[in-house]
């Protein structure tokens, strides 16, 4: 946020529903209509010409955002993520995922919270079930995986019209490399879409590219210098 700030950009940060304070002080759980939240924002302040920049999970509340928000002209997708069920699944071993996938299909919500409370043993795991349920503000196993089966991108991508950005790590830990690739494919109607794959060798192939965050923080200003530029010409 500095870096484009120093560059000469007006940047605003905010912390939507399940994020921060919106959680922790007003209570506001986490919801997958983000372009209610980025809409108050851009009335608050007026804006215009707005790039959204959503990283991590937010690179998939910024496409759902953008896909009912035209007021919103550029996104980026940092990382791409168009699938959350599937990253949060890819944390429990395999036989495990296609488990709870076919349960989550006939609905045995029960059988699921039976299951997972019942192996859920690691500190690690127990806490990250519970801040899971507050995020999301329910109070069960099967209904986080419910709540995390709604932050997808794809049915509504062909809904998008801005300029995309879209970032992935080579080897990203918590989101599969096809993810990228899945949301490319589905913007059909986007003014543009560019795909950025970081590489091992570039130090940058993790999650959000943590390991090289000034070689993604010049990807995105590259980006946005010359779609702006292409706007202004």
């Amino acid at each position: 946020m500095m870096n484009l700030r120093d560059q000469g950009h007006d940047v605003v940060a905010f912390e939507g529903p399940g994020q921060g304070g919106a959680l922790e002080d007003a209570g506001l759980a986490m919801t997958p209509d983000w372009h209610l939240p980025v809409g108050v924002i851009i009335d608050r302040l007026s804006l215009s010409g707005v790039t959204l920049i959503g990283i991590s999970l937010g690179g998939c509340l910024a496409i759902r955002a953008a896909a009912h928000e035209p007021r919103v002209s550029r996104v980026v997708a940092w990382d791409a993520l168009s699938d959350f069920l599937e990253t949060y699944l890819r944390q429990v071993p395999p036989a495990w995922q296609a488990t709870l996938y076919a349960l989550l299909s006939v609905r045995a919500d029960t059988v699921i919270d039976a299951l997972v409370n019942r192996s859920a043993h690691d500190p690690v795991q127990e806490w990250g079930l519970a801040q899971s349920m507050h995020v999301y503000g329910v109070n069960s196993p099967a209904a986080v995986l419910r709540a995390a089966a709604s932050y997808r991108t794809l049915e509504i991508s062909p809904l998008v019209r801005q300029d995309v950005l879209l970032l992935a790590g080579a080897e990203d830990h918590y989101i599969p490399a096809h993810q990228v690739y899945d949301q490319a494919a589905g913007l059909t109607n986007a003014r543009s879409v560019t795909t950025r794959m970081f590489s091992k060798a570039e130090s940058a192939q993790t999650h959000c590219q943590i390991g090289n965050l000034p070689l993604a923080i010049q990807a995105v200003t590259d980006w946005l210098d010359r779609r702006l530029n292409t706007a202004a010409g």
